[in-house]
């Protein structure tokens, strides 16, 4: 009975000149995500996409993917009629007879007419069509309050679309449209949600991790790999580039020559120098990752003056404001939370000192990074760095194909 989705664009109908540019790459996005399913048609009309099913035996998987597509505001699953009130009664008729197989509930008729040659107003329709059905169906009652389903009529010159459930999508952008950003991933519970949010912003992201075995094992790195796999169907492409620093030689030597308190600091100021050259080369456009102000040490406003005073590029920030429940809450929402619990350390972690500076100074932290050369250590990171291609889970087991990374 249903045989086409309706796809609605929410923040896209706000950007008017450059409006089709928007519009034309998230088409190309369903259009790209959805290739492997036969028989499909693909309809685009100004602010709407229609998807013609045409009887494809995959409809939950497809209302799957449409949830994990950036840009696309909500869609419902519809029937098409002719845009006549006979066919139109007749349609919702049938409708509500399949949704209310045992019992009738409360309605409410909501009817948009796109079409504005349409003989009858949109209260016309909605009053004649409502009165026709309460006089065929009975135990059928109104509320327009409250009701317990609403039939949406969307009429419009190509046809009338009849509907009774509106599902929401991930809204935002088209995924790529503003630029590439390089996410620097720890493997906890904030960077992967800060790289959902900005890839649900219309940003591709590649993603940095730092990597400091032995004292970081493979298992950190597998959970790293396991995140960015929940993050890559979201994605244009459905992958993410990550690229994995060896971080041992630099770290050895922050903890042999600086003061113990300003060690996170100087191993952030490292860390950012690193991704700045790599976002450069793989031409991101910023850095982005999971910080959240006060969360940390390395996060409170003075640490995050001193450590990103290193870098001219753009440091974006997508949790700054963000509670941890609140993080907590979107990593539950993406299937992340429960990897980034695993018990594996990350190079953060594993070196923290007892009491760590809050309030570094940028005048004593270039001091105590200066009492070793970094910059010769820097470059060799750089040019080690190693660089995977993730993909969904069902493709890529790293191990397999590489049991020693570095």
């Amino acid at each position: 009975m249903t045989d086409h989705i309706l796809i609605r664009y929410g923040e896209l109908a706000l950007k008017k000149s450059n409006r089709k540019q928007f519009i034309n790459r998230i088409n190309k996005s369903i259009k790209r995500a959805l290739e492997g399913y036969e028989n499909l048609e693909f309809d685009p009309r100004g602010l709407r996409f229609y998807i013609i099913l045409n009887n494809n035996p995959y409809l939950d998987e497809i209302i799957e993917i449409l949830k994990k597509i950036p840009g696309i505001y909500s869609f419902s699953v519809v029937s098409k009629c002719n845009s006549n009130i006979d066919d139109i009664v007749n349609l919702a008729e049938k409708l509500l007879r399949e949704e209310f197989k045992q019992s009738m509930k409360t309605i409410k008729v909501d009817t948009n007419r796109g079409d504005k040659h349409f003989p009858m107003t949109s209260l016309d329709i909605t009053k004649e069509v409502s009165r026709q059905l309460f006089r065929r169906i009975e135990g059928l009652k109104a509320d327009v309050h409250n009701p317990e389903l609403t039939l949406h009529l969307d009429v419009r010159f190509e046809g009338t679309f009849i509907f009774t459930n509106i599902i929401m999508g991930m809204g935002g952008m088209p995924s790529g449209s503003i630029g590439k950003v390089m996410l620097m991933v720890s493997g906890g519970i904030d960077s992967v949600v800060a790289g959902y949010l900005a890839i649900k912003k219309g940003m591709a992201v590649e993603a940095v991790h730092f990597a400091a075995p032995p004292y970081t094992s493979d298992l950190a790195i597998q959970k790293v790999i396991d995140l960015l796999e929940k993050l890559t169907p979201y994605t244009e492409y459905q992958s993410i580039n990550l690229h994995i620093v060896p971080f041992t030689e630099i770290q050895t030597k922050i903890y042999e020559c600086c003061r113990e308190d300003y060690g996170i600091t100087i191993m952030r100021r490292m860390m950012y120098r690193i991704t700045t050259k790599l976002a450069e080369k793989h031409k991101c456009l910023a850095i982005l990752n999971g910080e959240s102000i006060g969360q940390v040490a390395s996060q409170t406003l003075e640490s995050m003056a001193t450590i990103g005073e290193v870098t001219s590029m753009p440091v974006i920030r997508p949790l700054a404001t963000f509670d941890k429940s609140e993080i907590i809450k979107i990593a539950t929402s993406i299937d992340t939370y429960d990897i980034s619990i695993r018990p594996y350390e990350d190079c953060c972690t594993v070196f923290v000192p007892k009491h760590p500076q809050i309030k570094p100074l940028n005048t004593k932290a270039f001091e105590e990074e200066n009492k070793f050369e970094f910059n010769e250590l820097i470059d060799k990171a750089v040019n080690e760095t190693n660089t995977l291609v993730i993909k969904s889970s069902k493709h890529l087991d790293l191990f397999n194909q590489n049991d020693d990374i570095f």
